[in-house]
């Protein structure tokens, strides 16, 4: 996705890094617990949460199902309202989109707002290239471009820095990109946000293109929804003359009215708030046929699949695209708060990142066949997923599209995969104990031996298992197995009747 993780190794290596960084560990558990503490309050407000989180599942599971239709009917609405609507089928096609649009306008500047579609693409990497320079304004995005760093939250890019890393990096990079940093800045939070605040509002005032993403489409009236903050999504949405917009085929809902439903579990999953202080919605452009757009002077939407249309394929794993980017699941995941978001190889970390990363780039490189596997299957994102996720469920399934290979669809296309290297001793052993649990009676003398042999069993495995047993127990052999204990105390006799 994003050139900044090009080359990242496989997750087992990066992850054994940075486990052994006690700053970025600190950093990380205290961010996520505080997070975490406040979604319980925020969620225990609403006493009909189970309620509205089936009711985001279902309104996303049913766009899921007729996808084409709702995008169809959202490209005429934003079309009749003054908008232009483009189709990139991949990062290449939405990056030739945008710095030919950007270009149109002869400027070489431009001011983001929080995008994880243009991380997704490598945006800022290709605007580079061809001479144009974006710069990001939500303060943890721009604490990540001044530090030319990597984000590694989806809420929160910057959670893996503290106050005193972060005043390092506007005093030292400040004056490189803008408006220096103010002589004598401490770490408090408050002084931090000023010289955010006073380096921008210089770029907010000169910019003549933004760009921006979208956490909703609304397809019933071609209306985008940005939600935020800190107010630098709407001064990018407001300010500049000609508006460009990146934002996933996925980010669909049919009607203004399921919108009711979305704005109450995102801030509280994500921010822990009751709403979000900034909601920005536009329709078209201010001057569109009718006379009365709300949007800006030019509005180009791009509408991106860059595999999603892969991964609805998929039954199992097209959950995924429910995905409304609340980061719920990485702030209560073991795995995630440990190692952190840049083990993760891409711009979508934890949980969510695990099953979606390896959908929509495929599993043929390293660092996508291990991320499935970057869990404990413990199930803790699955009950915060404000749309229900069923993200262990997924990460199982593609394991086993990695370990077994098998039908998959891949630019449209249906393909058979090979299995990955490195996996034929997992599929060895599941294949062992599918031939075992089909022969009643092998299991039951192999749970016997077993038995009889427990004093003999050692505390660790050899070989490649002394990596799994090297920090789990093995679990103790129990003196008779199930099977036995039932036809000794039951004598076989199905008490139930």
């Amino acid at each position: 996705m994003s050139g900044t993780f090009v080359g990242m190794p496989a997750f087992p290596v990066a992850a054994r890094e940075a486990v052994h960084n006690s700053t970025l560990r600190g950093n990380l558990r205290h961010a996520t617990h505080t997070i975490r503490a406040k979604r319980e309050k925020a969620v225990a407000e609403v006493s009909d949460w189970a309620a509205l989180r089936e009711a985001g599942k279902q309104i996303k599971d049913h766009t899921l199902r007729h996808l084409d239709r709702y995008l169809v009917q959202l490209e005429e609405k934003v079309t009749a309202a003054g908008g232009v609507v483009h189709w990139a089928a991949d990062a290449d096609e939405a990056n030739r989109i945008v710095t030919a649009l950007v270009k149109m306008t002869g400027e070489t500047e431009v001011v983001k707002v929080k995008s994880m579609a243009t991380q997704e693409i490598g945006l800022n990497e290709a605007l580079e290239a061809a001479g144009i320079h974006a710069y990001e304004t939500d303060l943890a995005e721009l604490i990540v471009q001044l530090g030319k760093d990597r984000p590694s939250h989806i809420l929160v890019p910057a959670i893996h820095r503290n106050r005193g890393e972060i005043r390092d990096i506007f005093a030292r990079e400040m004056g490189e990109w803008g408006r220096p940093a103010p002589e004598g800045l401490t770490d408090t939070p408050a002084e931090l946000a000023e010289a955010a605040r006073l380096h921008l509002r210089e770029k907010f005032l000169r910019a003549k293109v933004g760009i921006s993403g979208a956490n909703f489409m609304v397809a019933e009236t071609g209306t985008l929804v940005v939600v935020e903050s800190e107010g630098n999504g709407r001064m990018c949405l407001t300010l500049p003359e000609t508006l460009i917009s990146v934002v996933g085929i996925e980010k669909i809902v049919p009607s203004w009215q399921d919108l009711e439903v979305f704005l109450q579990t995102l801030p509280r999953s994500s921010t822990a708030e009751r709403m979000n202080p900034y909601t920005s919605m536009w329709t078209g452009t201010g001057d569109g046929p009718a006379g009365e757009g709300d949007g800006p002077g030019t509005f180009h939407l791009v509408l991106l699949d860059n595999g999603r249309t892969d991964t609805l394929a998929d039954e199992v794993g097209r959950q995924a695209l429910r995905c409304i980017r609340c980061s719920a699941c990485l702030n209560v995941c073991p795995v995630y708060e440990r190692a952190g978001g840049h083990a993760y190889g891409s711009v979508y970390p934890g949980p969510i990142g695990a099953i979606l990363s390896p959908q929509l780039r495929g599993t043929g490189s390293e660092i996508d066949a291990s991320l499935p596997y970057a869990s404990s299957l413990c199930g803790a994102c699955y009950e915060v997923c404000p749309v229900a996720i069923d993200i262990p469920e997924v990460l199982v399934h593609l394991r086993e599209r990695i370990a077994e290979g098998g039908p998959a669809t891949r630019e449209g296309n249906r393909v058979v995969l090979k299995p990955a290297r490195g996996h034929a001793a997992e599929r060895a052993a599941m294949r062992a104990a599918r031939w075992a649990f089909s022969h009643p009676g092998a299991l039951r003398g192999g749970q016997r031996l077993a038995a009889r042999t427990r004093r003999f069993h050692p505390r660790s495995l050899p070989g490649p298992g002394r990596a799994w047993s090297a920090t789990r127990d093995l679990p103790e052999v129990p003196a008779e197995s199930f099977r036995d204990w039932w036809q000794r105390t039951r004598g076989g006799k199905d008490v139930t009747k």
